[in-house]
């Protein structure tokens, strides 16, 4: 039965999000997802509303809305879902492709198209680096598609909309007062190659062990070890 299970919960697409939260935490909880469907349960009150409420508002609009400093284009899609072919690992196919929903999908005045993604921070900060992963993979699944055609991707950033204070009164209503800031994001297709590799090194081998630190391990050996006790 255990068997059965695991075959029928295990995963064959990448997450572009696990590219950069998931590979950066335990692999031993990354491991347990994509072989046996064991997700840890997630907490983010508001994250999806904020997303959502920040994708709207630039429907339609003109890259001049987003940021000066783009070149002339347009959205032209937003919260679309983006499969990839089949990836290689050392020329080798796999059976994993990737799979993700991006936030907005710019098409350029040249024909060629750009990734961006939402971001709602507490405080303005730059996390270009930690989200290059996540980007690449959507730019990868649009050049690389599983089916139909190919979208050259010329360009890659974040649109961070960060706290600044309240507006309005107590017979109005309040409001938030936000920072718009356009974070660029250098294609790197080299670096996802080797994080995709990697990635699939590990899913694809012996059960590791969990990170010192991973909360949720430690958790459930503290609760096994406490369960047994009684």
């Amino acid at each position: 039965m255990a068997s059965s299970n695991a075959v029928g919960n295990a995963r064959e697409f990448i997450s572009p999000s696990d590219l950069t939260f998931s590979w950066g935490g335990c692999h031993r909880c990354l491991w347990l997802n994509y072989n046996h469907g064991l997700r840890t349960p997630g907490f983010m009150p508001l994250v999806g509303d904020l997303a959502n409420m920040q994708e709207k508002y630039f429907e339609n609009k003109t890259t001049a809305d987003i940021a000066p400093v783009l070149p002339a284009g347009k959205v032209a899609d937003l919260g679309g879902w983006v499969k990839s072919s089949f990836i290689n690992v050392n020329s080798k196919p796999t059976k994993y492709a990737i799979r993700g929903k991006y936030d907005l999908l710019i098409e350029f005045a040249d024909g060629t198209f750009g990734i961006i993604d939402c971001k709602f921070q507490a405080k303005d900060s730059d996390k270009t680096d930690l989200y290059q992963p996540q980007l690449e993979a959507y730019a990868f699944a649009l050049e690389n598609p599983a089916a139909g055609a190919a979208k050259k991707v010329s360009l890659m950033g974040l649109l961070v909309w960060s706290l600044l204070e309240p507006a309005g009164d107590v017979n109005k209503g309040f409001g938030l007062k936000l920072k718009h800031t356009w974070r660029p994001i250098t294609r790197n297709p080299e670096a996802l190659s080797t994080r995709l590799t990697d990635f699939i090194t590990v899913v694809s081998s012996q059960m590791p062990p969990a990170k010192d630190n991973c909360d949720m391990c430690n958790y459930l050996a503290t609760r096994r070890e406490f369960i047994s006790e009684k």
